[in-house]
C-alpha cells in the first residue's frame, strides 16, 4: 500500500510555535523513511492562548483541512500519516475516518482524554474537547459519528473530573497495561491517535506535561506489538513540540509504518 504523508501545518488551537515546526520535520523524516515526501498543508499561525469558541471559528478552514487530507487519502486507497501541532484535527479526521471505515477502532495513545464539553472544561481549550466533539458529545458543528465504545485509550493519565464521568458514561475503553493492548485490539481495523505527551516530559516536551508516561523504547514496543496484532488502516501523530529531536521520534514510531510498501 502506498502512504500519504501530511504535514497540516495551519493554525487549530496551537499555543507554541513548535508544534507546527515539529509537524513539518516528522513528516519529511517518516517520508523519508518510506522512500516518499511529504506533504505541507497551509502555513504557521500565530500561536495564542484562546477559548474554544475562539479557536473553533478561527480554525474552521483548517480543521476541514485535516479531515479532507484523510478522507482523500482513504478515497485513494492509501495509508494515511498525518501530523499536526494540535489533537483538535481529530474533530474532522474521525468522523471521516468513520464515513469511510465505519468498522474502525481507534487506539488512542495520549497523556490526556481530550472528552471535555463546554460544560465540563476548566481550562477552555478546544484541544482538551476534540475527541468528545468526534464522538458528539457536543456539536462542534464539524460533525461526528464516532462511537465512544469503539475507542479504546491508553497511557491517559490526566483526567478532569468531568471529563472522567463522560468517559466512563459514554463507554470509552480504557487499556491500563500496555502490554495488554495488542490482545485487546488483536484483529480489528485500527486508526491511531497518537499525541507525543503520552511519552513521559521528562523525554520530550509537552504543552500540558503529566508525569508518569511512557519511555520512547516502551512506545516503539507497545507500537510494534499493536501492529502485528491489527489491521492499520492510518495514523495522526500531534504534539512534538522538539522539531530537533523528529528523527528520534520517527525511529520510536517506525512501526506505524509497516503497512507501507516502502520506495
Amino acid at each position: 500500500m502506498e502512504g500519504a504523508v501530511t504535514a497540516l501545518l495551519c493554525r487549530t488551537s496551537d499555543r507554541d510555535a513548535r508544534g507546527a515546526q515539529g509537524a513539518e520535520a516528522l513528516a519529511f523524516e517518516l517520508a523519508t523513511r518510506l522512500g516518499t515526501e511529504a506533504r505541507n498543508v497551509g502555513s504557521p499561525g500565530e500561536p495564542r492562548e484562546s477559548g474554544w469558541e475562539d479557536d473553533l471559528r478561527d480554525s474552521h478552514g483548517c480543521l476541514l483541512e485535516a479531515g479532507g487530507q484523510l478522507d482523500d487519502a482513504l478515497t485513494a486507497g492509501r495509508y494515511p500519516i498525518l501530523t499536526s501541532s494540535d489533537c483538535s484535527i481529530c474533530m474532522t479526521t474521525l468522523p471521516a475516518l468513520m464515513r469511510q471505515r465505519p468498522d474502525a477502532w481507534v487506539l488512542w495513545l495520549d497523556a490526556h482524554g481530550d472528552f471535555n464539553s463546554p460544560d465540563t472544561t476548566p481550562s477552555g481549550f478546544l484541544g482538551g474537547m476534540c475527541l468528545a466533539a468526534a464522538c458528539g458529545v457536543w456539536d462542534s458543528g464539524l460533525g461526528a459519528g464516532l462511537d465512544p465504545a469503539r475507542v479504546v485509550m491508553c497511557g491517559v493519565r490526566d483526567v478532569d473530573p468531568g471529563e472522567r464521568v463522560l468517559l466512563d458514561t459514554r463507554g470509552v475503553g480504557l487499556v491500563e497495561r500496555p502490554s495488554q493492548l495488542a490482545d485487546a485490539l488483536d484483529g480489528r481495523p485500527v486508526f491511531v491517535h497518537l499525541d507525543l505527551d503520552v511519552i513521559d516530559p521528562t523525554i520530550l516536551p509537552a504543552k500540558f506535561p503529566a508525569p508518569g508516561g511512557l519511555s520512547d523504547g516502551g512506545l516503539r514496543t507497545l507500537l510494534g506489538e499493536v501492529s502485528e496484532a491489527v489491521d492499520l488502516i492510518g495514523v495522526e501523530i500531534t504534539g512534538l513540540l522538539a522539531p530537533d529531536r523528529a528523527r528520534r521520534v520517527a525511529t520510536m514510531v517506525e512501526p506505524l509504518l509497516a503497512p507501507v510498501a516502502v520506495g
